[in-house]
């Protein structure tokens, strides 16, 4: 069992595991450590540790169905490849909190921050009102590659930027903001809560890999990014504010705000980044793999560390491409 769940079988002070070891008739055991993985539950009969195990199934069940646990792993598509996104990214940031790009550095390499939020990200992503995106999916001919492009049509530059006296009142500070080294398109979020679950979900990965090439008919595909616009509600209590593509590339998310708040209520507001780069051109990016991404942990080159990959096409040719396998 994954550490993550431990506090469900254990309940507020101990009540479920009291519960389940009364109920049974057993004593639940576990583990001295997060590396270890296994709960023992020792019992007078088999069929008193049987019931016991049944009951921790169920409720182990129902936690993973629950919101109160976070998810684990994600299908991620890398863009924090191209180095030129990611000096746009740092600009950006820069531009907002109106400090200097050495000081933003330091800071940001040592923010822990994810871009998800638990109950936002395995739902649809709804616009704010009065905001257009149009959708363009085109081949242009058969020697070319597949080209999506992605536009929310806001009108303004950014010619000035967020006075920094007033970010506290927008609620806006540098830890909302994502590491520009872990920038990507979310395809799927998931929770795989232990080991047999992870090797499942590469497993699937696997025997995806050639359909997706199939699907391609072995063309590169890219994306240009532009605009930025809020995941519900309104701009001026925004939660979420990413870059309109049919699934979407977060830069700022108020989960990964440092200090006190109430997570389910707080927001920034974001009136005045959107007017400023509501029809930012971020660039067009060729995609080249796709990631079974674990959240917490992170590979050498800061990007979240990769258990199983899909290569895309980068050039016009048919040969079969395998999925790379990671060991965690």
């Amino acid at each position: 069992v994954d550490a993550s769940l431990v506090r469900f079988i254990k309940g507020k002070g101990g009540f479920t595991q009291k519960k389940i070891e009364e109920e049974a008739g057993v004593r639940i055991l576990f583990p001295s450590s997060k590396e270890d993985l296994e709960v023992t539950v020792q019992g007078a009969s088999v069929e008193d540790v049987t019931r016991a195990m049944e009951m921790i199934k169920a409720l182990l069940d129902e936690a993973v169905k629950s919101p109160r646990l976070d998810y684990s792993h994600f299908v991620s598509l890398p863009l924090a490849i191209y180095p030129s996104l990611v000096d746009k990214l740092d600009n950006f940031q820069n531009s907002i909190l109106g400090v200097s790009t050495c000081q933003l550095d330091g800071d940001i390499e040592n923010d822990q921050n994810e871009d998800f939020s638990e109950e936002e990200e395995d739902k649809s992503c709804t616009l704010a009102e009065g905001s257009t995106v149009s959708v363009n999916l085109k081949v242009q001919d058969d020697n070319e590659h597949v080209k999506v492009v992605m536009d929310n049509l806001h009108t303004g530059k950014h010619t000035t930027q967020v006075a920094k006296s007033g970010l506290s009142d927008l609620r806006i500070d540098q830890s909302i903001f994502i590491k520009p080294k872990t920038f990507h398109l979310t395809v799927l979020m998931l929770k795989l809560w232990n080991k047999d679950r992870v090797a499942s979900a590469i497993e699937v990965l696997q025997k995806v890999s050639s359909s997706v090439w199939d699907a391609l008919e072995g063309r590169p595909i890219s994306i240009r990014l532009k605009g930025l616009t809020c995941m519900k509600g309104s701009p001026s209590k925004a939660g979420v504010l990413y870059a309109p593509v049919e699934l979407h590339a977060t830069v700022m998310n108020v989960r990964h705000r440092k200090g006190k708040k109430s997570r389910r209520h707080d927001s920034f507001d974001a009136r005045s980044i959107i007017k400023q780069y509501g029809s930012e051109d971020w660039g067009e990016y060729l995609i080249r793999e796709a990631h079974l991404s674990q959240r917490f942990a992170y590979d050498d080159n800061g990007y979240y560390h990769c258990c199983a990959l899909i290569p895309f096409p980068e050039i016009l040719e048919g040969t079969a491409m395998s999925v790379d396998a990671i060991e965690s």
